[in-house]
C-alpha cells in the first residue's frame, strides 16, 4: 500500500477516521499513516483488530492512538475527543467513514441515527479540535447519492435514504465550515468488492453484485476506494464538495 500519498505530505498531521478497524476505514488509516500522518483508530466492537491496525502503523514510526466509541452515543463521542485532544490537541482530517443499518436487531431509526444524527454530532464535537487547514471527507455510496432520482434495491433503501439525509445535513455547515478555512469533500462510490455492506446485500438480494458489476463495467475493491477517499482529504476540494468514484451510470443526477 504505497503511492498513494505522496511521501511525507501528511508528515506533522493528526487523521482521525471513524469505523476504522476494518475495511475502507482501516485503509485509509494506512495510507494516512504511509504519507506521514499520525492516526486516531476509531472502533465500535473490534478492538483487537484495532489494536492489531495500530500495531502495524506504530511499526512505521507513527502515533496510532485506539479509541472504542458508539458514535450515537453523544457521550461516547466526547469521551473519544476528549482522548484524541489528550494525546495530539488538534485534528488536521477528519474521515466520517462508519455507517451502517443493514444490522440486525437494531431500532427501526437505527440508520438514520447513525446516518444522519450521528455523522452531524461527530463533527459538531470535532470542531473545536479542528484548524483553518483541516480537511472532513464524509463517505457514502452512489445508491445513498442518487437515491432521490435513481432507486436502490428495496433491501439498502432505508440505508441510503438516511445516508442521503445525513449527507444534506451535512452539506449545509459547507459555508460555516469553509469561513473557518475547513475543506469538505463527500466521496460517493459505487458497490465496493469486498465491504460488510456487499455481503449483506449479497446475502438479501444473491446476485446483485455480479449484476451491478456486469452494468458498470468494473467495482472498486476496499483499498481501490480507501485510496480515492484518502486523496480527497489532500486534494483540492471540488467545486461542488463531491468526489464521484467508480460508474456513475445509471445513476440520474438532481
Amino acid at each position: 500500500m504505497t503511492d498513494v500519498l505522496p511521501t511525507g505530505s501528511l508528515a506533522g498531521k493528526v487523521a482521525l477516521v471513524t469505523g476504522s478497524s476494518r475495511g475502507i476505514g482501516a485503509d485509509t488509516v494506512r495510507y494516512f499513516a504511509e504519507a506521514g500522518a499520525d492516526v486516531v483508530i476509531n472502533f465500535r466492537n473490534k478492538a483487537p483488530r484495532a489494536e492489531k491496525l495500530a500495531n502495524e502503523l506504530r511499526a512505521l514510526g507513527r502515533r496510532a492512538l485506539v479509541v472504542g466509541a458508539d458514535l450515537t452515543d453523544p457521550e461516547s463521542v466526547a469521551e473519544m475527543f476528549a482522548k484524541v485532544k489528550d494525546e495530539f490537541g488538534g485534528l488536521d482530517i477528519l474521515v466520517l467513514n462508519a455507517s451502517g443499518g443493514m444490522e440486525s436487531g437494531m431500532a427501526e431509526d437505527y440508520a438514520l441515527t447513525l446516518n444522519r444524527d450521528a455523522q452531524l454530532d461527530v463533527l459538531a464535537q470535532a470542531r473545536p479540535l479542528l484548524n483553518r487547514a483541516s480537511r472532513v471527507v464524509f463517505v457514502t455510496s452512489h445508491q445513498a447519492h442518487f437515491i432521490r432520482t435513481t432507486p436502490t434495491m428495496p433491501e439498502y433503501e432505508a440505508v441510503a435514504t438516511s445516508k442521503r439525509a445525513g449527507e444534506d445535513a451535512l452539506r449545509e455547515l459547507i459555508p460555516g465550515l469553509a469561513a473557518d478555512g475547513i475543506g469538505f469533500t463527500v466521496v460517493s462510490g459505487d458497490m465496493i468488492e469486498g465491504t460488510i455492506t456487499a455481503t449483506l446485500l449479497e446475502r438479501a438480494n444473491p446476485g446483485a453484485i455480479a449484476t451491478r458489476r456486469e452494468s458498470a463495467g468494473k467495482l472498486y475493491n476496499v483499498s481501490e476506494f480507501a485510496a480515492e477517499v484518502a486523496r480527497a482529504a489532500l486534494d483540492p476540494v471540488p467545486a461542488d464538495n463531491t468526489r464521484l468514484v467508480g460508474d456513475t451510470s445509471g445513476f440520474v443526477a438532481e
